[in-house]
């Protein structure tokens, strides 16, 4: 068992289950002397920065959050997502855990936390209303302090470009399905278009191997503000989406046709 310290996205249940993490316990807790940015930047353009935390050296200065006791499988799960040795590296940090009953402080525990790499620090950044959303929900569900919530809820947001309908180029493609697309280990599906992910930009390096062979359709719509995770391939291959995941999806649609080359079509006949 090891104890990891939420403080962004991670601070909600459901983010975590999306990513395969079933904390064995969690309470809230506090980092004194850091405080918490939004300026890792996304891999994806539209998606704006994710959460990060400074040191800072200031006892005025604190990050809440949320101390997750988790099973050390889930280790290798939270690396994948925070894109370890990448976008984020693991550090140690001493935080202070409360009281379940009043605000006071209880222990002081060590855990894990992730912090922003250099590589991806853009002070430019700001957070897209999808990811401030679950960072609300997570906090207002663990029951953080109000005045720190309300704080964070006057964070301004990225504003995206508005998207065009994604529409697949011309011209007689391959279909690919499950078993196909996995044995082409630098093509990526989203919701039934293929993807060459050999020529992304090297920023994206990271994903040819998390994103490689498979198809994301159910990934992001799992990252969604408004999904409860319960979301199957079955929702994806009959068409039973809303239209606040058919517009996500055609975000990162473009997105993909941005960053990637298209090179087929996807079937879910055989999802």
């Amino acid at each position: 068992m090891f104890n990891y310290f939420g403080f962004g996205s991670n601070m909600s249940m459901l983010s975590l289950r999306a990513k395969g993490v079933d904390p064995l316990a969690s309470r809230k807790a506090v980092l004194h002397g850091w405080r918490l940015r939004f300026n890792v930047q996304h891999f994806f353009r539209h998606e704006g920065g994710v959460g990060n935390i400074e040191y800072t050296g200031n006892s005025n200065d604190r990050v809440l959050g949320v101390l997750h006791a988790c099973p050390d499988e889930a280790l290798a799960l939270l690396d994948a997502a925070e894109a370890y040795g990448h976008g984020y590296d693991r550090i140690d940090i001493d935080v202070e855990t409360f009281t379940n009953s009043h605000d006071l402080v209880s222990e002081r525990v060590t855990a894990l936390a992730y912090i922003g790499m250099p590589s991806f620090i853009n002070e430019d950044c700001l957070p897209s209303r999808r990811y401030l959303n679950i960072l609300l929900d997570g906090a207002r569900q663990a029951g953080i302090d109000p005045g720190y919530i309300e704080t964070l809820a006057r964070q301004p947001v990225h504003q995206p470009e508005p998207y065009p309908a994604f529409k697949a180029p011309s011209g007689d493609y391959p279909c690919y399905d499950r078993e196909s697309l996995a044995k082409e280990p630098l093509y990526t599906a989203l919701y039934g278009a293929v993807f060459d992910i050999s020529v992304a930009r090297p920023m994206h390096e990271y994903l040819k191997g998390f994103f490689g062979g498979k198809d994301m359709t159910l990934f992001h719509l799992q990252r969604l503000d408004s999904s409860n995770v319960t979301e199957t391939m079955d929702d994806i291959r009959k068409g039973h989406l809303n239209q606040a995941q058919l517009d996500y999806l055609n975000a990162y649609l473009n997105e993909y046709a941005r960053e990637y080359r298209y090179v087929g079509r996807y079937s879910y006949d055989n999802e």
